[in-house]
């Protein structure tokens, strides 16, 4: 059977640990006599992320080792969210209405949704997550601030990361179990044998970006 991208997570067993980041390419320097400092935003962000499997037998581990291997170090992807953040905190967890893209040509970190429920205060809170497209084109964003609809079901989100394509007008936003593309950040598949019949898995990935 072809190995077709992106991949998902096993479910075999779930993560112990996963550490996320965000990376944004910044330029600092600063003066030696004066520690004045000048700070150059080229605007780029990413996710990271460090992911620890617990440890496990074979029957379980080997599903995880299969997964990284068929990565094929950096050339294939996977879809990957928070496991703690896949339900809004806000409203949105029970009433999301139909979130979508309200207007094209939209870029940057806010951004105009449609569709919701009107008049509601904190729809979304800081820390939700929203998800633009799907398999391939899905791109995870984090909600930055608390989100009031207005009296025609509309409003506006401020988000991380910057969006790099436009999503199409009246596209569906996703509001639960939210998930983004990744890539492994090392051209190597692993795991450890911790003892007789215990494997180890961890690995580093990266938002991928094409």
């Amino acid at each position: 059977m072809t190995i077709s991208y992106p991949l998902s997570l096993p479910t075999s067993v779930g993560m112990e640990s996963i550490v996320l980041s965000g990376s944004h390419a910044i330029k600092t320097t600063m003066s030696d006599i004066t520690y004045k400092q000048q700070v150059l935003n080229y605007t780029a962000q990413r996710w990271g992320a460090v992911v620890k499997v617990p440890q496990c037998d074979r029957s379980r581990a080997a599903d995880w080792a299969a997964f990284l291997f068929s990565l094929k170090g950096q050339s294939g992807t996977f879809l990957m969210g928070d496991p703690v953040g896949a339900q809004p905190r806000g409203s949105a967890a029970t009433t999301p209405g139909t979130p979508v893209v309200n207007g094209a040509g939209q870029l940057g970190n806010t951004l105009a949704i449609t569709g919701l429920p009107a008049s509601v205060a904190g729809y979304l809170l800081p820390g939700d997550y929203i998800q633009l497209g799907a398999a391939s084109t899905a791109t995870l964003h984090m909600v930055l601030t608390s989100v009031t609809t207005d009296a025609s079901g509309n409003a506006t989100l401020d988000i991380w990361p910057d969006m790099r394509a436009s999503p199409a007008d009246a596209s569906t936003v996703v509001l639960t179990d939210t998930v983004g593309v990744w890539r492994l950040t090392r051209p190597i598949s692993e795991f450890s044998l911790r003892g007789i019949g215990i494997y180890g898995i961890e690995f580093e990935a990266m938002q991928a970006i094409t």
